[in-house]
């Protein structure tokens, strides 16, 4: 799960957040016109959501939500900065925005609880981790977080080039590393190039071992040339750097942009690997019926709830005079479940344990 998703939730899902909580998820806009839209569906979606409140909560005031939709609706970064969607939570004291990088069904909450599903869904599959671009004689260091690839501002001594991480050094000279001659001709030149060459990838990981800061112990994957990934793999000493993905293609040349359009890769071997540690969980004691899974998620006794997308449909009950809604049941599950240290899973129904359409797994 994605750290800020996993920090919003635990944040979000504390007791010591007051209630009511009024909930606007939209899929965003960059375009004026776009904005205009989201403006409007803002808006709207307001309106309603009043009528809720002083119906649900007829005893508190409105005016602190209205001052934070009105703040919002007036801040020209809200909008400019716009990702594929957004999830707005608000309390009388507090304004949460969370960006999320899936698209959501446009839609308001009133409740006593926040809606949640959403951003859990939006950090399944959503991966933190370093990716090194390594050539022969250069490197840069990027790192990905909600879905968005950076590039990590190093220091004026790092070895981002040959030159600078061997100087005076080098051996067999950088105009001869740089032209890509043989390393096993037996050629004496070509034995001081592939020296300079396993000199530098020496210099990188010497570097990554003692002036990058990782103690969340975040995984680094390269973006290089196969025979650079060989070398690299031969004298890396990293702890963290992980060889069993990779991204086979020289990285030269290529912007942030492109370097992260051609991560997906990377995501599809994480993402089934995550999968299929789902299909370890179906030996553990668990439940599938609603009921049950709501009495053991208030009684802190569900270690991990899976809820297939499947049950992510409007369904008012047998009353449609009533204000009730399915996800809204699964929504105070997710939040207990979260609230007593568990884990919960928004996924594609086939991608769940035993593709259940409900599954939790319990603690004892």
């Amino acid at each position: 799960m994605a750290k800020i998703g996993r920090e919003l939730l635990d944040r979000l899902s504390n007791e010591g957040v007051q209630d009511p909580f009024v909930t606007i998820m939209i899929n965003t806009n960059v375009t004026p016109q776009g904005v205009e839209k989201d403006q409007l569906k803002i808006k709207n979606f307001m309106k309603e959501a009043k009528k809720r409140f002083d119906k649900r909560y007829p005893d508190q005031d409105w005016e602190p939500f209205q001052e934070k939709f009105d703040d919002l609706l007036n801040d020209r970064t809200f909008f400019r900065d716009a990702t594929t969607s957004v999830a707005i939570i608000l309390t009388a004291e507090e304004t949460y925005i969370h960006r999320l990088s899936i698209r959501v069904d446009d839609q308001y909450y009133v409740g006593d609880t926040p809606y949640l599903l959403a951003i859990i869904k939006n950090a399944q599959f959503n991966y933190r981790y370093y990716l090194m671009a390594l050539n022969r004689s250069s490197m840069s260091l990027y790192f990905m977080s909600n879905k968005k690839l950076s590039e990590v501002e190093l220091p004026e001594n790092a070895p981002t080039d040959l030159e600078t991480a061997l100087g005076t050094e080098l051996t067999g000279g950088d105009a001869d590393f740089r032209s890509g001659l043989g390393y096993h001709s037996g050629n004496p030149k070509d034995e001081e190039v592939e020296i300079d060459w396993n000199n530098y990838y020496q210099a990188i990981d010497s570097f990554l071992r003692n002036e990058v800061e990782n103690e969340e112990k975040v995984p680094l994957y390269l973006f290089a040339l196969t025979e650079n990934q060989t070398a690299f793999k031969k004298n890396a000493k990293y702890n963290y750097y992980d060889p069993s993905i990779a991204i086979s293609r020289s990285p030269a040349q290529l912007s942030t942009q492109e370097i992260e359009e051609a991560t997906g890769p990377i995501t599809e071997e994480l993402s089934k690997r995550e999968i299929e540690s789902y299909q370890k969980l179906m030996n553990r004691k668990s439940f599938e019926q609603v009921a049950d899974i709501k009495q053991a998620a208030e009684l802190g006794r569900v270690d991990q709830f899976f809820i297939a997308t499947s049950n992510l449909q409007e369904n008012f009950g047998e009353d449609p005079e009533a204000e009730y809604d399915w996800r809204q049941v699964l929504n105070t599950i997710a939040r207990d479940v979260l609230r007593n240290s568990g884990d919960v899973f928004v996924l594609e129904q086939e991608d769940a344990p035993g593709e259940k359409s409900l599954y939790a797994t319990l603690r004892y």
